[in-house]
């Protein structure tokens, strides 16, 4: 689920977005704006996964970040470090090794003579169906995560908001024209972000 916003926090003081970005950033957002005395309550949100989530704020902005970065050091990695950690070979001449593996596969007879009349034989037409297979429940897994990270998020932040129920309906049903029309009444950042969440901004 972390693919499609790895490493993005979003936070709202009530029904307003305050921040989105990095978890630094938006703790240090969070905390100029408790210090305004302004009394509406302010969440934080993981946009990977739609859940809320609680941050210790106490101390100075040194400290706070010291502590974020002991308590959630995965938010303060960069995909750069990333790749520098993950310390690719340089390529050299000639083709790229494709890593075919070659084992055993059982299959019925009119199997391997629907196989052996494809374009290029059996292990090209084998590895075509994998390859959509992986494609379409790939695409049936993210909508899946979209439909469940927004979820998360709408009901944490607008349970009680007219349309509730119509608009989860919609969302779960894959119609986010409907999912859309049921929130036309939401604030209109939640509305966005849950459409963003939803996979449709």
């Amino acid at each position: 689920m972390h693919d499609s916003f790895p490493m993005s926090y979003t936070s709202f003081q009530g029904h307003h977005r305050l921040a989105t970005g990095s978890l630094p950033h938006n703790a240090l957002a969070i905390k100029r704006a408790m210090g305004t005395g302004n009394t509406v309550l302010i969440q934080l949100f993981d946009d990977a996964t739609g859940q809320p989530l609680d941050i210790d704020l106490r101390g100075s902005d040194e400290e706070m970040l010291a502590r974020l970065a002991l308590s959630h050091p995965h938010a303060f990695e960069s995909s750069e470090q990333d790749e520098i950690k993950a310390g690719e070979e340089p390529r050299g001449r000639g083709r790229p090794k494709l890593g075919v593996v070659a084992r055993e596969v059982t299959l019925l007879p009119r199997h391997w003579a629907w196989l052996s009349s494809q374009p290029g034989g059996a292990s090209v037409a084998l590895r075509k169906l994998v390859e959509e297979a992986r494609r379409v429940s790939g695409q049936k897994e993210a909508q899946r995560q979209n439909q469940t990270r927004a979820y998360h998020f709408m009901s944490a932040i607008g349970g009680d908001l007219p349309g509730f129920e119509e608009a989860s309906r919609a969302l779960f049903a894959n119609d986010l024209n409907g999912l859309e029309v049921h929130m036309s009444d939401w604030p209109a950042d939640i509305r966005a972000h849950v459409l963003l969440l939803a996979g449709k901004a």
